[in-house]
Protein backbone atom coordinates (compact mmCIF):
# COMPACT_ATOMS: atom_id res chain seq x y z
CA UNK A 1 0.00 0.00 0.00
CA UNK A 2 2.85 2.38 0.86
CA UNK A 3 4.44 1.81 -2.55
CA UNK A 4 1.12 2.51 -4.27
CA UNK A 5 0.68 5.79 -2.39
CA UNK A 6 4.25 6.83 -3.25
CA UNK A 7 3.59 6.00 -6.91
CA UNK A 8 0.38 8.06 -6.95
CA UNK A 9 2.17 10.96 -5.25
CA UNK A 10 4.90 10.80 -7.89
CA UNK A 11 2.30 10.92 -10.65
CA UNK A 12 0.75 14.05 -9.11
CA UNK A 13 4.15 15.73 -8.78
CA UNK A 14 5.03 14.93 -12.41
CA UNK A 15 1.64 16.17 -13.60
CA UNK A 16 1.96 19.47 -11.70
CA UNK A 17 5.55 19.98 -12.81
CA UNK A 18 4.55 19.43 -16.44
CA UNK A 19 1.89 22.14 -16.34
CA UNK A 20 2.65 25.05 -18.62
CA UNK A 21 1.00 27.74 -20.66
CA UNK A 22 -0.28 25.24 -23.21
CA UNK A 23 -1.65 27.04 -26.31
CA UNK A 24 -4.07 24.18 -27.02
CA UNK A 25 -5.46 24.43 -23.49
CA UNK A 26 -5.70 28.21 -23.84
CA UNK A 27 -7.72 27.81 -27.03
CA UNK A 28 -10.26 25.63 -25.19
CA UNK A 29 -10.40 27.97 -22.20
CA UNK A 30 -10.82 31.09 -24.33
CA UNK A 31 -13.71 29.51 -26.24
CA UNK A 32 -15.34 28.53 -22.95
CA UNK A 33 -14.86 32.01 -21.48
CA UNK A 34 -16.29 33.69 -24.60
CA UNK A 35 -19.43 31.56 -24.30
CA UNK A 36 -20.12 32.65 -20.72
CA UNK A 37 -19.19 36.29 -21.26
CA UNK A 38 -22.08 36.55 -23.69
CA UNK A 39 -24.47 35.59 -20.88
CA UNK A 40 -25.69 38.46 -18.68
CA UNK A 41 -26.80 36.20 -15.82
CA UNK A 42 -27.33 32.54 -15.08
CA UNK A 43 -28.57 30.00 -12.59
CA UNK A 44 -26.93 26.62 -12.13
CA UNK A 45 -27.83 23.55 -10.09
CA UNK A 46 -24.68 21.90 -8.77
CA UNK A 47 -23.93 18.42 -7.53
CA UNK A 48 -20.92 18.54 -5.22
CA UNK A 49 -18.75 15.82 -3.72
CA UNK A 50 -15.96 16.01 -1.13
CA UNK A 51 -13.62 13.02 -0.94
CA UNK A 52 -10.43 12.27 0.96
CA UNK A 53 -9.37 8.68 0.39
CA UNK A 54 -6.65 8.58 3.07
CA UNK A 55 -9.08 9.92 5.70
CA UNK A 56 -12.01 7.82 4.48
CA UNK A 57 -14.13 10.90 3.82
CA UNK A 58 -16.89 10.94 1.22
CA UNK A 59 -19.62 13.57 1.37
CA UNK A 60 -22.10 14.58 -1.32
CA UNK A 61 -24.56 17.44 -1.47
CA UNK A 62 -26.40 19.67 -3.91
CA UNK A 63 -26.39 23.43 -4.28
CA UNK A 64 -27.54 26.29 -6.46
CA UNK A 65 -25.74 29.38 -7.64
CA UNK A 66 -27.23 32.50 -9.22
CA UNK A 67 -24.80 34.88 -10.91
CA UNK A 68 -25.17 38.35 -12.41
CA UNK A 69 -21.94 40.12 -13.30
CA UNK A 70 -19.73 40.04 -10.20
CA UNK A 71 -22.72 39.39 -7.93
CA UNK A 72 -23.74 35.93 -6.80
CA UNK A 73 -25.79 33.91 -4.32
CA UNK A 74 -24.51 30.44 -3.49
CA UNK A 75 -26.97 28.22 -1.61
CA UNK A 76 -25.60 25.06 0.05
CA UNK A 77 -27.20 22.76 2.64
CA UNK A 78 -25.36 24.29 5.63
CA UNK A 79 -24.73 27.84 4.48
CA UNK A 80 -25.72 30.53 2.01
CA UNK A 81 -23.35 33.15 0.62
CA UNK A 82 -24.65 36.47 -0.68
CA UNK A 83 -22.30 38.78 -2.59
CA UNK A 84 -23.59 42.05 -4.09
CA UNK A 85 -20.18 43.07 -5.40
CA UNK A 86 -19.41 45.21 -2.34
CA UNK A 87 -20.48 43.20 0.70
CA UNK A 88 -20.43 39.46 1.44
CA UNK A 89 -22.91 37.82 3.83
CA UNK A 90 -22.30 34.24 4.96
CA UNK A 91 -25.53 32.94 6.44
CA UNK A 92 -25.50 29.89 8.74
CA UNK A 93 -29.15 28.81 9.17
CA UNK A 94 -28.55 26.25 11.94
CA UNK A 95 -26.60 28.76 14.06
CA UNK A 96 -28.98 31.57 13.13
CA UNK A 97 -25.98 33.77 12.39
CA UNK A 98 -24.80 35.82 9.45
CA UNK A 99 -21.20 37.01 9.08
CA UNK A 100 -20.81 40.30 7.20
CA UNK A 101 -17.60 41.33 5.49
CA UNK A 102 -16.35 43.61 2.73
CA UNK A 103 -15.94 41.97 -0.66
CA UNK A 104 -12.27 41.79 -1.62
CA UNK A 105 -11.79 40.73 -5.26
CA UNK A 106 -8.06 40.14 -4.69
CA UNK A 107 -8.73 37.43 -2.10
CA UNK A 108 -11.63 35.93 -4.00
CA UNK A 109 -9.72 33.91 -6.61
CA UNK A 110 -11.99 30.89 -6.16
CA UNK A 111 -15.19 32.90 -6.36
CA UNK A 112 -17.69 30.48 -7.98
CA UNK A 113 -18.88 33.22 -10.31
CA UNK A 114 -15.32 33.53 -11.66
CA UNK A 115 -14.73 29.88 -12.49
CA UNK A 116 -15.12 30.72 -16.20
CA UNK A 117 -12.22 33.18 -16.28
CA UNK A 118 -10.01 32.30 -13.32
CA UNK A 119 -7.39 30.82 -15.67
CA UNK A 120 -6.50 34.30 -16.94
CA UNK A 121 -4.43 35.25 -13.91
CA UNK A 122 -2.17 33.23 -11.64
CA UNK A 123 -2.49 29.84 -13.36
CA UNK A 124 -0.62 27.62 -15.76
CA UNK A 125 -2.77 25.35 -17.92
CA UNK A 126 -2.38 22.08 -19.75
CA UNK A 127 -4.68 20.14 -22.10
CA UNK A 128 -4.48 16.51 -20.96
CA UNK A 129 -6.86 14.79 -23.36
CA UNK A 130 -10.50 13.78 -23.45
CA UNK A 131 -12.98 12.44 -20.91
CA UNK A 132 -16.72 11.88 -20.78
CA UNK A 133 -18.80 13.59 -18.10
CA UNK A 134 -22.45 12.62 -17.86
CA UNK A 135 -22.32 11.20 -21.37
CA UNK A 136 -20.85 14.44 -22.78
CA UNK A 137 -17.45 14.24 -24.56
CA UNK A 138 -15.15 16.80 -22.92
CA UNK A 139 -11.68 18.27 -23.14
CA UNK A 140 -9.78 17.83 -19.87
CA UNK A 141 -7.78 20.90 -18.81
CA UNK A 142 -5.65 21.19 -15.68
CA UNK A 143 -5.06 24.58 -14.04
CA UNK A 144 -2.05 24.80 -11.72
CA UNK A 145 -1.50 27.89 -9.52
CA UNK A 146 1.70 29.83 -10.12
CA UNK A 147 2.00 30.42 -6.36
CA UNK A 148 3.55 27.42 -4.62
CA UNK A 149 1.69 28.20 -1.38
CA UNK A 150 -1.78 28.34 -3.00
CA UNK A 151 -4.54 26.53 -1.12
CA UNK A 152 -5.29 24.32 -4.13
CA UNK A 153 -2.44 22.73 -6.08
CA UNK A 154 -4.62 21.80 -9.05
CA UNK A 155 -8.03 22.46 -10.59
CA UNK A 156 -9.31 20.08 -13.24
CA UNK A 157 -11.94 21.32 -15.67
CA UNK A 158 -14.02 19.21 -18.04
CA UNK A 159 -15.28 21.35 -20.92
CA UNK A 160 -17.75 20.14 -23.54
CA UNK A 161 -16.17 19.67 -26.94
CA UNK A 162 -19.46 20.49 -28.65
CA UNK A 163 -20.52 23.82 -27.13
CA UNK A 164 -17.62 24.64 -24.73
CA UNK A 165 -19.85 24.60 -21.66
CA UNK A 166 -18.30 23.61 -18.34
CA UNK A 167 -19.52 20.18 -17.25
CA UNK A 168 -17.52 19.92 -14.03
CA UNK A 169 -14.49 21.17 -12.15
CA UNK A 170 -12.49 19.50 -9.39
CA UNK A 171 -10.28 21.25 -6.84
CA UNK A 172 -7.40 19.38 -5.19
CA UNK A 173 -6.05 20.83 -1.94
CA UNK A 174 -2.84 20.05 -0.11
CA UNK A 175 -4.65 18.24 2.70
CA UNK A 176 -5.75 15.43 0.39
CA UNK A 177 -9.26 16.79 -0.08
CA UNK A 178 -10.86 16.70 -3.50
CA UNK A 179 -13.88 18.88 -4.22
CA UNK A 180 -15.80 18.08 -7.39
CA UNK A 181 -18.62 20.30 -8.70
CA UNK A 182 -20.81 19.03 -11.51
CA UNK A 183 -23.34 21.26 -13.27
CA UNK A 184 -26.56 19.26 -13.57
CA UNK A 185 -28.75 22.09 -14.86
CA UNK A 186 -27.83 25.44 -16.38
CA UNK A 187 -30.25 28.29 -17.14
CA UNK A 188 -28.75 31.31 -18.96
CA UNK A 189 -29.99 34.91 -18.86
CA UNK A 190 -32.33 34.54 -15.89
CA UNK A 191 -34.21 37.66 -14.79
CA UNK A 192 -33.01 38.67 -11.34
CA UNK A 193 -33.03 42.04 -9.55
CA UNK A 194 -29.85 43.40 -7.96
CA UNK A 195 -31.60 43.32 -4.57
CA UNK A 196 -31.62 39.51 -4.76
CA UNK A 197 -27.89 39.54 -3.96
CA UNK A 198 -28.37 41.46 -0.68
CA UNK A 199 -29.01 39.54 2.54
CA UNK A 200 -32.12 41.04 4.14
CA UNK A 201 -32.14 40.69 7.93
CA UNK A 202 -35.83 41.63 8.03
CA UNK A 203 -36.64 38.46 6.13
CA UNK A 204 -34.64 36.37 8.61
CA UNK A 205 -36.07 37.10 12.09
CA UNK A 206 -33.95 35.87 14.98
CA UNK A 207 -30.71 35.84 12.99
CA UNK A 208 -27.76 37.52 14.75
CA UNK A 209 -25.47 39.64 12.55
CA UNK A 210 -21.71 39.43 13.09
CA UNK A 211 -20.16 42.47 11.39
CA UNK A 212 -16.50 41.76 10.57
CA UNK A 213 -15.89 44.95 8.61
Amino acid sequence: MKQILLFLSALIIVNVAAAQYDPKALEVLEAMSKKYKAITSFEAILSAALTNESAGVKDEFKGKITVKGNKYVLALPEQEVYNNGKTVWTYLPEQKEVNIDDFDPKSDDLNPSKIFEMYKKGFKYLLLGQQTEGGVPCDEVDLVPEKKDAQYFKIKMLISKKDRSVQSWTMFDRGGNRYKYTITKFTPNVKVDDSFFDFDLKKHPGVSPNDLR
